[in-house]
């Protein structure tokens, strides 16, 4: 195995193996907190269907109460259950009554439990009727056919004897759309005679169980009905087959480029280097050209850290607001990604040739600050296209920024890139208000290697300078110990 392969297997499992493990751990937490938020809001649902049966609930005893307060009044019940009289003479009472009071479902039972009135089915008298005690979901008949109700029962004595009125309200796909108020869920019934294939394609992520009575041909017994919640199991698929599909690309394109960069390194680390004097002036290159490429690279890769850092913060706060902030800061990923491959493509050539056209300044500023909302922009209208490379002048400005930014230690603080239209060329200003620099420091700011910053590589301004005056440019700074700095770059227009 060459030391080129070696070096390159490093970088592959240097790289490849916390950028994996970043991002299983991002679509972990995002499938973790996905899923909390889910049983979230299936539970307020089964929570919001209670009480809206409750309300319901309510309301039928409300009129019940009505309807037994008048029973109690009512002459012809009491000759009915009093004197004797003929029963079918109070036949059409519950009908009556019920219409008036608005139910679906009446009937009003003797102490036995027989139907002396039935509203929604005359012909039940002097049968037995369900055995109602609270809250039920009844299959009732009618003369159009069988109907599911929502009732609930009341009592009352007249002359000794005990009587129960039942009534409620029809079960129908309208009062159950009523009860769903999630657009994503689904309310169906689940009754006891319903087969385990009724819900095919839909998942129940949640339930409220009712006691329920057929008592279409005859009194019935107490079973068990439920109020199911109720997912497309498609929609789920769907899902999930999008978020990885992302993060799936995510990880793809960083692997990429990781590789790309990785494979370009090996390769020129292990150029062969010549004996003596020559071997150390190929080595000093080598390790300049590294400095500067990873000064640049950090550049290139400032942008893609602020989005993956922004998209772990949503995934952790505001899940359901991912996809849309990934759709927001996909044109940041993928500027970053082409400025990056740029760069490489420039620095295999060892000596990259500038490719020097009409450049819009403000677009390049736009596109270079893209991100990074504590940078602000004073950017002058109408101004002339300059002749320059676009990637170079991007370099400029992103290590004048990051210097900027350096310079304020963390505190609060400004900077500000502000563009102006002169005589013959275009001026861009980056100000910041960070600790500025003596004059000893300003004598040796531009020299390479030199640098006041811990971990710093001493060679941002001075590529900055070298990038200028290629472009045939001046650079001018104005700095006050204490008061900030501004570096002023003048490039010709065309």
């Amino acid at each position: 195995m060459t030391f080129r392969t070696r070096l390159l297997i490093s970088f592959g499992v240097v790289v490849l193996v916390p950028l994996l493990v970043f991002g299983l751990g991002i679509r972990s937490e995002m499938s973790r907190r996905v899923a909390g938020e889910d049983t979230r809001r299936v539970t307020a649902l089964v929570n919001v269907i209670s009480a809206d049966i409750a309300r319901e609930n309510d309301r039928i005893a409300a009129r019940l109460a009505a309807l037994r307060r008048s029973l109690v009044d009512d002459i012809d019940f009491r000759n009915v259950v009093v004197r004797g009289a003929d029963r079918t003479n109070f036949l059409d009472y519950a009908g009556n009554a019920m219409r008036v009071a608005g139910l679906d479902f009446l009937q009003i039972q003797d102490d036995e439990g027989r139907v002396l009135s039935s509203g929604h089915f005359r012909n039940e008298y002097d049968r037995l009727g369900p055995a109602v005690s609270g809250t039920t979901l009844v299959r009732a008949a009618a003369a159009e056919g069988p109907f599911l109700a929502l009732v609930t029962s009341d009592s009352l004595t007249v002359g000794g004897r005990r009587f129960r009125v039942v009534g409620g309200t029809a079960v129908d796909s309208q009062f159950l759309a009523r009860l769903a108020r999630d657009p994503e869920l689904g309310v169906g019934l689940r009754l006891p005679s319903d087969s385990a294939t009724a819900d095919s394609g839909k998942l129940v992520v949640g339930q409220l169980t009712l006691p329920y009575i057929d008592a279409v041909d005859g009194p019935g017994r107490v079973e068990q009905a439920h109020i199911v919640v109720t997912r497309s199991s498609a929609l789920l698929a769907a899902l999930q087959h999008n978020v990885n599909l992302w993060f799936g690309a995510a990880v793809l394109v960083a692997a990429l480029a990781a590789l790309l960069l990785a494979g370009w390194l090996s390769t020129r680390i292990s150029t062969p280097v010549e004996a003596g004097f020559r071997e150390m002036e190929r080595r000093v290159a080598i390790g300049d050209l590294a400095r500067q490429v990873n000064h640049d690279v950090k550049n290139g890769l400032a942008p893609l850290r602020n989005v993956f850092r922004h998209l772990t913060q949503v995934a952790r706060e505001t899940p359901d607001e991912l996809p849309q902030v990934f759709k927001e800061r996909q044109g940041t990923v993928e500027s970053s990604i082409n400025y990056l491959e740029t760069l490489a493509a420039n620095y295999a050539k060892l000596s990259p040739q500038s490719e020097r056209k009409a450049t819009d300044v403000n677009a390049v500023v736009r596109e270079t600050i893209q991100g990074s909302p504590s940078v602000r922009t004073k950017l002058a209208e109408g101004l002339r296209p300059v002749s320059a490379d676009a990637l170079v002048l991007r370099r400029i400005i992103e290590n004048l920024v990051s210097n900027a930014l350096d310079s304020l230690d963390g505190k609060n603080g400004a900077v500000t890139i502000a563009t102006e239209q002169a005589k013959h060329v275009v001026r861009v200003a980056v100000s910041d208000t960070g600790r500025g620099m003596t004059k000893a420091e300003l004598d040796r700011a531009f020299d390479d290697f030199y640098t006041t910053k811990p971990g710093g590589t001493g060679l941002g301004l001075s590529i900055v300078r070298r990038l200028v005056l290629d472009s045939n440019g001046s650079l001018k700074v104005e700095t006050k110990p204490g008061e900030g700095s501004t570096f002023i770059i003048e490039i010709p227009a065309q």
